[in-house]
């Protein structure tokens, strides 16, 4: 397909990039994986930020990084000690991916520099290779992300199956890792899903939409109820492992199961896994009633690759 109309002359794309890059130097966000370009930060964080909030992700980088600080001390690690210290950020199908990458990128000395090449690692798709590479080495590479889909909508009206097309003509070829970075921050804190800031669009000028959101049938989520025993003694808590065929989030460690009792449960809260929305009731308990598990002292519970429903639990009850 040619480029939008508003972007055929070179002068267009030109003007585009200069205003776009103009005001990402000036609003950018401060967050800790850009304090430099350094590969394994870069990468550490390109695949926390996966299906994860900005804000949570802001939260256990710096965590993460303190305990495994280099690729090296990565690839060394047991894979219980990066699921524990992966836990809260879910979906950990990603830290056994990363540690799966680290042990193959120690191997071979370190990163490649070129997005073909990042995309054979294990976690690694097309979006996640092209970042790492533009970012991290100044490779000539596009992204488009869930943000910069939403920007090219409004902006070119471009059809999806187009839009790395686009975005390759776009692409600013001797800064194509902040014009990506400007892309998706503009997506993400100006041309938001809902109610989008078109005031503070730098490239509004360009945009055939003005704003207009286009609705899209929300997707069903499940609604379930389920209970926890909460079991406590003399400062420790008994945990049980979830078995190795479970679909989400086998071998880690969480309270036993219950059904939901007919007394007022200690806590209650709520907790979302990809589609599904829980009802959580935590009740409070003495024995473990015959349930296989073990008891783990709570100043050390957090070296355990817990749910993140547990461990969200724990610090609820103010346990850890």
């Amino acid at each position: 397909m040619k480029p939008p109309a508003e972007l055929q002359k070179a002068e267009q794309r030109r003007a585009f990039r200069r205003r776009l890059l103009s005001w990402f130097s000036r609003h950018r966000r401060q967050l800790p994986w850009r304090a430099d370009r350094d590969p394994y930060h870069v990468w550490l964080s390109e695949i926390m930020l996966q299906q994860t909030r900005v804000a949570v992700v802001r939260e256990r980088y710096p965590d993460f990084l303190a305990r495994f600080p280099s690729l090296e001390r990565l690839a060394k690690a047991k894979i219980a000690d990066v699921l524990a210290a992966w836990s809260g950020l879910g979906y950990y199908r990603r830290a056994r991916a990363l540690h799966a990458a680290a042990r193959l990128l120690a191997e071979r000395g370190g990163f490649p520099r070129t997005a073909e090449e990042l995309a054979h690692l294990p976690g690694i798709g097309r979006y996640t290779a092209a970042a790492i590479a533009s970012i991290a080495f100044d490779q000539p590479c596009a992204v488009v992300d869930g943000n910069v889909e939403r920007v090219f909508g409004r902006l070119f009206r471009v059809r999806k199956q187009d839009m790395w097309q686009v975005a390759d003509e776009l692409l600013h070829s001797r800064r194509p890792g902040d014009f990506n970075q400007a892309m998706m921050e503009l997506g993400a804190t100006v041309c938001r899903p809902k109610a989008p800031l078109c005031g503070q669009c730098p490239v509004f000028g360009w945009c055939r939409t003005r704003g207009v959101v286009t609705s899209r049938t929300r997707s069903l989520r499940r609604k379930i109820s389920i209970a926890y025993r909460l079991i406590i003694r003399n400062q420790t808590v008994f945990l049980v492992r979830r078995e190795n065929h479970k679909t989400l989030m086998p071998g880690m460690w969480e309270l036993p199961q219950m059904r939901p009792a007919a007394a007022e449960p200690a806590l209650r809260l709520r907790h979302a896994i990809t589609n599904t929305d829980y009802q959580v009731s935590v009740y409070r308990a003495r024995k473990a009633n015959g349930v296989a598990g073990r008891w783990v002292g709570l100043a050390a519970v957090e070296r355990l690759p817990l749910t993140g429903l547990t461990l969200k639990i724990l610090r609820r009850a103010s346990l850890i």
